[in-house]
């Protein structure tokens, strides 16, 4: 498997915002690529490893919550990531994963799966043929996208207990900039807020 980093950390974001939690972030992601992505370094910086290897630096950290992320990681889901999900299972971890839902994601009753849909140039880059598979849906917002997730909202009937609403920023001055409109925006639409807790403590750094 193509593997970028793996670390542990506190979950920064969406519904385990501040549990500790072990990442995998995968490498390799889909075009068209978000203008605002904060992990672009993991499109192209990785390394192969065998699932064995991978179970084994696991193992070396105190913690039983997993966040399988990317790049997009069900892009190698026929490629090694089915067995490290198995075998992740059968040790008794947790696991979360991360997804643009720009490739088909599997139907997994035994894994949360947050995603977090692109909006690019106008457009949502979302296949809504992973609607029925997908737990949360998790937007990075400020005031000039709020109507553009509401019509997205509403137009695949999400129920509003599975949104949750971040302020975008890739540092902590944009975040503080756009956090009083999006908790406006959440309060007055029913919306779960959840902050990007990285961004806010470590300002952009790498591997935290």
């Amino acid at each position: 498997m193509l593997i970028n980093e793996i670390f542990y950390s506190l979950q920064g974001e969406g519904p385990w915002v501040g549990l500790p939690s072990i990442f995998i972030r995968l490498g390799g992601c889909v075009e068209p690529l978000c203008p605002w992505c904060d992990t672009k370094y993991a499109l192209d910086e990785y390394t192969d490893m065998a699932c064995s290897d991978i179970i084994k630096q696991v193992r070396t950290l105190s913690c039983t919550n997993i966040v399988i992320t990317g790049g997009e990681p069900f892009l190698q889901w026929e490629s090694g990531l089915t067995e490290l999900h198995d075998k992740l299972l059968e040790l008794g971890y947790h696991l979360q994963y991360e997804t643009s839902g720009k490739v088909p994601v599997p139907d997994l009753k035994d894994a949360t799966i947050v995603c977090s849909p692109k909006y690019i140039e106008g457009m949502w880059i979302f296949d809504p043929t992973n609607l029925s598979n997908i737990d949360i849906f998790k937007f990075v917002a400020q005031e000039e996208t709020f109507d553009d997730i509401i019509e997205f909202i509403t137009k695949n009937q999400i129920e509003k207990k599975r949104v949750y609403i971040m302020p975008i920023g890739a540092t902590r001055e944009e975040q503080l900039k756009n956090m009083e409109s999006v908790f406006n925006f959440c309060k007055d639409q029913g919306y779960r807020m959840t902050p990007r807790l990285h961004t806010l403590t470590f300002n952009g750094k790498r591997g935290v």
